[in-house]
């Protein structure tokens, strides 16, 4: 019998929970010991998902939300594969997004900013890993925006993206940027993660050859889930 090799955790790879330029963090840190909290059975026990649980658009944003014509902005493809710590695939995993539409707006209530709200965009799909750990959406590439940390701080242009296991323990979040993007490397939120290789994890990379000529660039993000180069997850800031 073969045993999977230990994957020792690397404690300088995530973000620390506080961190001066990033001024929301004074609020968000944890000012006490972390807790580990015993899972429920329900928590354990679903959800699962199936592709009867998935719509036919419900990967394409720029048909899902359209009511009388295309989404303004720059069409891509953004593809990937969901990957464990051995690069082996993860299929048959639900991997969902939200992003602002192309002018850098969120379609949600509390989003002020001064950009206009895109008629036929609401910036939300959801898909299901194939049998190789393959996924792939069609959208618009978002816009940056304005955020209130210091005088004059942008969000480079960016995906939130959130991969399910078989319970609603089992969610991890992050948020991808794009190759190129001048703004990613003066982000008080993406300068919190200490290594320059772990950052590179959250950049998608421009891929020509999935490229569709004359209709949308592709970008590729791999999702490595576990090990010591694991793709870095919000909501899992300890690490593995």
């Amino acid at each position: 019998m073969t045993h999977s090799p230990l994957f020792q955790r690397d404690r300088e790879w995530h973000p620390p929970a506080y961190s001066h330029d990033y001024k929301t963090s004074v609020a968000r840190a944890p000012r006490y010991a972390l807790l580990s909290l015993e899972n429920t059975i329900s928590d354990l026990s679903g959800p699962r998902f199936g592709q009867t649980d998935i719509g036919a658009l419900d990967n394409d944003l720029l048909r899902n939300y359209a009511k009388d014509g295309d989404p303004i902005g720059e069409r891509i493809l953004l593809h990937g594969r969901v990957l464990d710590e051995n690069q082996r695939p993860v299929p048959n995993t639900l991997v969902e997004i939200w992003q602002a539409n192309a002018g850098g707006r969120y379609r949600h209530k509390k989003d002020t900013y001064l950009a206009p709200v895109d008629p036929n965009f609401g910036g939300c799909g959801r898909t299901l890993t194939d049998d190789q750990g393959h996924y792939v959406f069609r959208t618009v590439k978002p816009g940056a925006y304005p955020w209130r940390n210091w005088v004059n701080n942008w969000r480079p242009a960016h995906i939130h993206v959130s991969v399910f296991g078989p319970s609603f323990a089992q969610r991890l979040i992050t948020q991808l940027y794009f190759e190129g993007d001048p703004l990613i490397d003066k982000c008080p939120i993406v300068k919190t993660i200490p290594d320059p290789r772990a950052r590179d994890q959250l950049i998608a990379a421009l891929d020509l050859n999935a490229t569709v000529p004359l209709d949308a660039i592709a970008y590729r993000f791999d999702i490595v889930l576990r090990g010591r180069r694991s793709t870095f997850f919000e909501n899992r800031p300890e690490g593995n």
